[in-house]
């Protein structure tokens, strides 16, 4: 019955089409496409099984710095398959190079510019966490090796169980008498190749085709009973059912690429594990099952093109960012303040860069590379102006070396009238002065600040003492100031004159009393005041011998500056007078017939004489300073 052998089939076995069979399942275009299709997510030769862990969180790898990035990896390392990291690992390992090689940028950029001389040898900059990364990566790659040759070793062990169940296959149709013992040997080839396991993707079709034409070949030519074969196509058809069934279930799943990667599942099971069904309805109900298979494609297609326009979206605004620093780069910043100010703005930039999804992968690397030069130009501008503060820091920092040296030879010094001028200078010189670089600060303040404390410690000291007689000079001032107020004049004229530089030289002879209670010397001048209106001299003489007494009061305090001051006083005081000449002088040239008689000739005539007689007085004071200068 079985003795006739086609010379095709071998033909087929080895790959080959035969010339004519009817009855050899050779998969049909919709088949190969849908296949194609199913197929496109898998590894070669990898079970579609591995796709399916589904505890893997979605991370946005472009958001964390590079100690995120290698918590990532480890923890995938220890909690997942090799089979299922591998995209997410790549990613990481991507995203921690970019950073990693963008950051040592950086480092030598600024390591150049401070050190404009060095060598490109003489940069090295070890980072620890690149090492723990490296180590890691490196335990994934080794358990990614050895997993991969341990399945290609299964794939090849499978491969072989396969062919051996094709051989068996052909054995039983050439060598079968009794149907139903052969129908029974079939179900038990077929469970051994339901189970035979995963094999080498290049040649899983030729494999599939073959087996399928065998079991074909089985009823076309074994002459089972119609009844058999009809239970056998029926059952075929009831569980390709349900694999369209619950295909039409994942249709409605919102989670579309869990519910594609079911159907690839059920695809391999519609091929490798369910038998032919009756010829009439073999296309029928592929197609059905083919239909489902588009449907979710299309719904996969359209949930890439939103993910796709989600991207673009990204990309927008991450152009946007890019164009914010580039902004930044550019400006004119010359103080520290603003520039942490423009730092902070940049590093929000940066957080917000990183915390926006994906872009378009075709963008990927030309977004990445615009980045890093906005930024690039911003840190060099940064640097530049560091540098240049560094070189400033150091000047200040030469300058106030200096000042401690000087205040440090002098803090010795008993001679205070000379040297407390200068220490004062010397503390006004350092506030003038600016930063220094953070390092020295604390030790020069803490150096300048002894200096200065070890000499104005000593002359406090001597100050208190000679304030503790101040005291006593003004107690005896405010004891002589009640005496003087029952003073009396005489009515003769040079006596009482007499009398008058008497008091005002017992009062000088008191003594300096302390500046919180120099308004003594007010209460004691404004009764000269009043002794000075009662005497019949002229205004002249009086502001002589008042301005006289206040010259001998500054000189007392030893302030060349107030000498100095009071002097510029008189001097504008005179210029305004001679302007106010001027301008009389000049309004009497405007009047016509200005005779002695006209009233208003009379009146600034009169005017006139008062300015030059306080134009008198103003010049005898400037005069009594030019002599006092003159003999010291």
């Amino acid at each position: 019955m079985l003795e006739h052998k086609n010379d095709n089939l071998h033909e087929l076995a080895d790959g080959q089409k035969p010339e004519s069979n009817s009855n050899a399942v050779v998969p049909t275009d919709k088949e190969k496409a849908l296949d194609s299709i199913t197929a496109s997510n898998a590894e070669e030769g990898e079970d579609l099984a591995s796709f399916e862990d589904t505890n893997i969180p979605t991370v946005n790898y472009e958001k964390l710095d590079l100690e995120k990035l290698n918590k990532e990896l480890h923890k995938l390392i220890k909690h997942h398959k090799v089979t299922a990291i591998k995209d997410h690992v790549e990613e990481i390992k991507k995203e921690f190079y970019r950073k990693y090689n963008d950051l040592i940028e950086e480092k030598k950029d600024a390591f150049f510019e401070e050190n404009p001389d060095a060598n490109e040898s003489d940069f090295q900059y070890i980072l620890p966490i690149k090492n723990e990364f490296d180590h890691n990566y490196e335990e994934y790659r080794v358990a990614k090796n050895s997993y991969f040759k341990q399945l290609q070793n299964n794939l090849n062990t499978n491969l072989e169980k396969r062919l051996a169940i094709i051989e068996k296959l052909k054995q039983l149709i050439d060598n079968s008498e009794n149907n139903s013992d052969a129908l029974k040997q079939l179900g038990d080839l077929r469970d051994e190749w339901k189970n035979a396991g995963p094999i080498p993707k290049d040649k899983y079709n030729h494999v599939w085709n073959n087996y399928h034409f065998h079991v074909e070949r089985f009823y076309d030519q074994l002459h089972l009973d119609r009844e058999s074969r009809d239970l056998d196509f029926k059952y075929n058809l009831e569980q390709k059912q349900k694999l369209i069934a619950r295909a039409e279930e994942l249709l409605d799943n919102k989670d579309v690429i869990k519910s594609f990667r079911e159907l690839q599942t059920l695809h391999r099971i519609w091929k490798e594990e369910i038998g032919p069904v009756d010829r009439e309805i073999r296309e029928q109900i592929w197609d059905q099952f083919s239909e489902i298979t588009k449907q979710m494609h299309d719904k996969r297609e359209l949930l890439f093109e939103q993910l796709r326009s989600v991207e673009k979206e990204n990309l927008a605004l991450k152009v946007a960012i890019i164009s914010e620093i580039d902004v930044l780069s550019k400006q004119k910043i010359s103080n520290h303040n603003q520039w942490q100010k423009e730092i902070a703005k940049v590093e929000e930039l940066r957080q917000r860069f990183f915390s926006i999804g994906k872009v378009p992968a075709e963008n990927t690397e030309e977004l990445w590379d615009l980045f890093k030069l906005a930024t690039r130009n911003f840190n060099s501008n940064k640097n530049s102006y560091y540098k240049e503060l560094k070189k400033e820091q150091q000047e200040n920092y030469a300058k106030k070396l200096a000042l401690i040296q000087k205040a440090q030879e002098l803090k010795d010094s008993e001679d205070y009238a000379k040297v407390t001028p200068i220490m004062k200078k010397i503390q006004d010189d350092w506030k003038l002065i600016g930063h220094v670089p953070r390092k020295y600060s604390d030790q020069l303040w803490a150096d300048f600040k002894e200096a200065c404390n070890s000499y104005f410690d000593r002359f406090h000291a001597i100050k208190n003492k000679e304030s503790e007689v101040e005291i006593d000079a003004y107690n005896r001032k405010k004891e002589y100031l009640d005496l003087l107020k029952g003073f009396q004049l005489s009515g003769d004229h040079k006596t009482d004159l007499g009398e008058i530089k008497n008091h005002i030289n017992n009062w000088k002879s008191i003594g300096s009393v302390p500046a919180n209670k120099r308004f003594i010397e007010g209460k004691f001048n404004k009764i000269l005041d009043v002794l000075f209106d009662k005497l019949s001299l002229s205004k002249r003489e009086t502001e002589a011998v008042k301005f006289n007494n206040r010259l001998e009061s500054i000189l007392e305090t030893n302030d060349k500056r107030k000498l100095q001051s009071e002097a510029i006083f008189i001097q504008r005081k005179i210029e305004e007078i001679n302007s106010g000449v001027i301008q009389l002088e000049n309004n009497l040239a405007y009047i016509q017939n200005a005779t002695d008689e006209n009233p208003f000739v009379k009146e600034v005539k009169k005017n006139i004489e008062k300015y030059k007689d306080e134009l008198k007085i103003w010049e005898d004071k400037l005069n009594q300073i030019r002599e006092l200068n003159a003999e010291n």
